[in-house]
């Protein structure tokens, strides 16, 4: 009964640590890095310097008189407003990349995409043998809510579906915990081995 009891802790503490260690992969890029999202910055050449991956988030740095638009692949070409996937106008938002495949943002302030306030992203599986190409999206198993509000994290999605969203409160918390284990992972396979010792 022992042995059943321990196997059955130790099973509990390897799931946790392997969900954390996927999860803490993930990346926060800031788009355009220190301009952020406005006229005047190249963000081709500042995208193809990346590699996003699913999980990864997004996060657009703006002044007022700036959106950020989710938008389909043929309104990015032409830079067509009014059939946006997502909308914000808050001066950040975050985005965080759920599906893989090329994802498109505009601004849809008048004039601004054709400007060069367009951005769009290749998101790749996560992969730890190869590094996959060719884009899949991951199968959803639940109907994605309608967002209520226009803060927070807007999931992307490559259907068109209206993704759902996460306030900025559970971002921020989020990305504390995971710049944590980032930065301690040393520490923190400590913290579970003496926790599973414990647990034994």
């Amino acid at each position: 009964m022992r042995i059943i009891m321990m196997a059955g802790k130790l099973a509990w503490v390897m799931f946790m640590v392997v969900s954390l260690a996927v999860r803490s992969l993930a990346t926060v890029y800031t788009v355009g890095d220190a301009s952020g999202w406005t006229i005047g910055v190249d963000y081709g050449t500042w995208s193809a310097s990346k590699t996003f991956v699913v999980g990864d988030t997004l996060v657009f740095n703006y002044g007022s008189g700036h959106t950020v638009d989710e938008v389909k692949q043929s309104d990015y070409k032409t830079c067509t407003i009014g059939n946006s996937i997502t909308t914000d106008n808050k001066g950040k938002t975050s985005i965080l990349l759920q599906t893989s495949g090329t994802h498109f943002f505009i601004c849809a302030i008048i004039g601004h995409c054709g400007s060069g306030m367009k951005l769009s992203v290749n998101v790749l599986l996560p992969s730890t043998t190869n590094n996959s190409t060719s884009p899949t999206s991951f199968p959803s198993t639940t109907p994605t809510p309608t967002p209520t509000a226009t803060s927070g994290v807007y999931p992307t999605t490559t259907t068109g579906a209206t993704p759902y969203m996460i306030p900025d409160s559970v971002v921020s918390s989020s990305r504390s915990v995971l710049s944590i284990f980032r930065g301690g992972g040393l520490v923190f396979a400590g913290v579970v081995f003496v926790n599973l010792v414990h647990f034994l």
